[in-house]
């Protein structure tokens, strides 16, 4: 018995409809068809989700042929590698967006650095453009549990480039005009690390939530 026969069996024999399968797990009612009839594979996570659902083991929803096994392995192969590969390019492509955001907030203050525009700048950047971008940042990290146990250091992170934004900037432009060497100032640090925290926070929060909406779901189709 190949997969798609597999896994159309264990669903007829849970009493579902494929409408009833694919609300529960979350695709289409087209995907739940194309799995049952061979001309698609469901990645590893449907098939967890579907071991749940219809109450079977997931070494008896696999059991088949030696040939379509292998298939299927290599199949789940590609398919985590494409996944990693898409979080690799997710996980680059935020930490380049919030440096160079932060990288052109700087270059920002040297462009208009003077008089008025100084103020502007540290109410427009300071006060708002940079705690949102850091918030922003976290509650992606957060919502995706990239890094693991490591990802509450993000914070830190955060509000070290928040504190010193004030120092490359005006600090700095102070020291040139008065010719004095002033220290960074980590005052900002606390403000920065509360805004990271509460992205990070918020994100697994609600991923949380999902997360036991969806297995409530689940367990409500049983």
């Amino acid at each position: 018995m190949d997969i798609a026969t597999m896994i159309k069996k264990a669903r007829q024999d849970k009493g579902l409809t494929q409408e009833a399968a694919a609300e529960a797990l979350g695709v289409s009612r087209q995907t739940i068809s194309n799995w049952e009839t061979g001309r698609t594979y469901p990645d590893i996570l449907s098939v967890i989700k579907m071991s749940d659902l219809y109450a079977v083991s997931l070494d008896r929803l696999l059991k088949e042929e030696d040939s379509v096994k292998q298939t299927y392995r290599d199949y789940l192969e590609e398919s985590t590698n494409t996944v990693k590969s898409n979080e690799r390019r997710m996980k680059l492509t935020l930490v380049l967006i919030t440096l160079g955001v932060w990288a052109a907030s700087v270059i920002a203050f040297w462009l208009t650095h003077s008089g008025v525009d100084a103020m502007g700048y540290s109410l427009a950047v300071i006060w708002l453009v940079l705690p949102v971008l850091f918030f922003v940042a976290s509650f992606i990290i957060g919502y995706q549990d990239w890094f693991g146990k490591w990802k509450w250091l993000a914070a830190l992170v955060f509000s070290l480039m928040y504190s010193l934004t004030g120092y490359v900037t005006s600090v700095t432009a102070q020291n040139m005009v008065w010719k004095t060497v002033i220290w960074p100032d980590f005052a900002k640090l606390p403000i920065g690390l509360v805004i990271s925290l509460a992205g990070l926070g918020l994100g697994v929060l609600i991923r949380n939530r999902h997360r036991k909406a969806a297995a409530q779901s689940a367990q409500a189709e049983q």
